[in-house]
This record gives C-alpha cells, sequence and structure tokens, in this order.
C-alpha cells in the first residue's frame, strides 16, 4: 500500500458492500484504490505484468533462489504479483485468494489478469483458507493484505504465521508486506524465527518493510549475476538492485530459542 501520488482521471468504478473500488489512470500508470488516499496496486498500462512499487518487486525476491512449482497469494488487488509470477515463471501453478470479488472482476477488466489454466482465484478469508490447506503444499507464500486505510490483522498474528508455516513445503519461503516494521524483540518476530531457518528483511524507499522466511539455511547474498540477469531480462524489475538491499538489511540465518 502507498500513499496516491496524484489524483488523475477515474476510469473505473465500482462498489461493494465494503466500500469503493476505483481505477485511477495518470499518465502511464494504473492504479487500483479502495476509495482511500493509497495505492492497493499500480501497474504500467502497456505492461500490466510488470509491477512498480519497490515492495512488491522485492515480494518477488525468493524466486532469486529458487523456482518455486506453485504459489500462493494472499491478497489479489490488481493481481501484481500474480501477474509478475506467472511472467517470470512459465510453468507455475498459482492459487489467489481474494476476499472480495468485485476486486477480481476489475483486476481481470482493467489490470490484465491472466486467464489461464495456470491461475485459480479462490473467493473468501485468506486466514481460513491458509488454516485449511493441506500441509507442505506451496513452494511459495506471498502476503499483502489490506484493507482501504489499514493492513489487515492477520498478518500480525502468530497464528497466522504458523498456518502458512505448516502449509509450505520443506524448502518453502513466505514473504510478509508490512506497513512499518514489527518490534524484532515481539513476540511475532519471534515466531517467525522459531518457523524459519532463515529470515530476511527489506525496506523499500517508501518504508514498506518485506519479511520473509526461508524453511532452509541460506546466505542471503548467494546469488549469482548470472541468475540475476536470466530474472532481469524475463521481468526487468531491477534485481541486482533488489538483492543488494535485501543483503544489506539482512537478519542473518537466525532462529528463536525455546
Amino acid at each position: 500500500m502507498f500513499g496516491l501520488s496524484s489524483q488523475g482521471e477515474i476510469v473505473h468504478a465500482v462498489r461493494d458492500k465494503l466500500g469503493n473500488i476505483l481505477v485511477i489512470d495518470y499518465r502511464k500508470h494504473r492504479i487500483m484504490t479502495f476509495d482511500s488516499v493509497f495505492e492497493q496496486s499500480k501497474v504500467e498500462r502497456e505492461r500490466p505484468w510488470l509491477p512498480v512499487h519497490e515492495y512488491n518487486r522485492a515480494m518477488l525476491l525468493p524466486t532469486a533462489y529458487f523456482a518455486p512449482e506453485n504459489a500462493l497469494v494472499l491478497g489479489l488487488g490488481g493481481g501484481v504479483l500474480v501477474s509478475g509470477l506467472m511472467r517470470l515463471l512459465p510453468d507455475i501453478q498459482v492459487q489467489a485468494v481474494e476476499l472480495r470479488p468485485r476486486v477480481v472482476e476489475v483486476a481481470r477488466s482493467h489490470f490484465g489478469l491472466p486467464d489461464s489454466d495456470r491461475l485459480n482465484v479462490f473467493f473468501g478469508d485468506a486466514r481460513c483458507y491458509v488454516e485449511e490447506s493441506e500441509a507442505g503444499r506451496y513452494d511459495l507464500i506471498l502476503t499483502d493484505l489490506y484493507q482501504a486505510n489499514r493492513m489487515s490483522p492477520a498478518q500480525s498474528q502468530r497464528q497466522f504465521i504458523r498456518q502458512c508455516s505448516r502449509a509450505l513445503t520443506d524448502r518453502g519461503w513466505l514473504a510478509l508486506n508490512f506497513h512499518r516494521m514489527p518490534d524484532e524483540n515481539g513476540t511475532l518476530f519471534r515466531e517467525i524465527r522459531r518457523q524459519f531457518a532463515s529470515v530476511l528483511v527489506f525496506r523499500s524507499k517508501t518504508n514498506n518493510y518485506v519479511i520473509y522466511g526461508s524453511k532452509q539455511m541460506l546466505d542471503p547474498v548467494e546469488v549469482g549475476d548470472g541468475r540475476l540477469l536470466e530474472l532481469e531480462q524475463r521481468l526487468p524489475i531491477g534485481w541486482k538492485k533488489l538483492m543488494a538491499k535485501l543483503s544489506n538489511s539482512s537478519l542473518a540465518n537466525c532462529r528463536a530459542q525455546d
């Protein structure tokens, strides 16, 4: 979630029981907002598969370490993460969970959400979906759960972290977008460290924080330039620059002690 930089032109508006869903065009970009001062999604109109916000780009960094066969995306919005993943990994199977059916309609009609048998969209509560998921089901879980003006409380709950961890394979990754950094000595961070062998942090230039948990131990700088160049050719988001920021703000391979 990011503050609107300009009024722009409203090109589409629809309402459901939770409020308005607006599509705004500004110069070369298209924005989804829930009738607030915050941007829920932002893409280039000519390349809707290309995420614009740095924190959205950073959420894709786990794919520098491995190629997940499947992914779970919690909170669809304009479909930025889904479109990016499917562009980046031609064989990946993606499950997306979105509470509001109208949001999915807008993502399809105005943000180029792929119409593909590699994508399945479930309408419902993300927390309940994760709780009911099969253990060891997903290689990658990306969670970006935001309401009009704030982050969903689910993302800050230890039970949610535990359920995401349970749903991951033994090589799996979890990436969570936070609008502010949780207390590194608090119960949430301790739970993340307890569940994952490696924990990394990315701070965006807009002061969003992406927190990553990897089931396997890793060196945050072990990815070679060849791999990053390959990814850049598929999805040009500045992989090398993003990885440099990740390594500088990482919490090296740590697990909380009970």
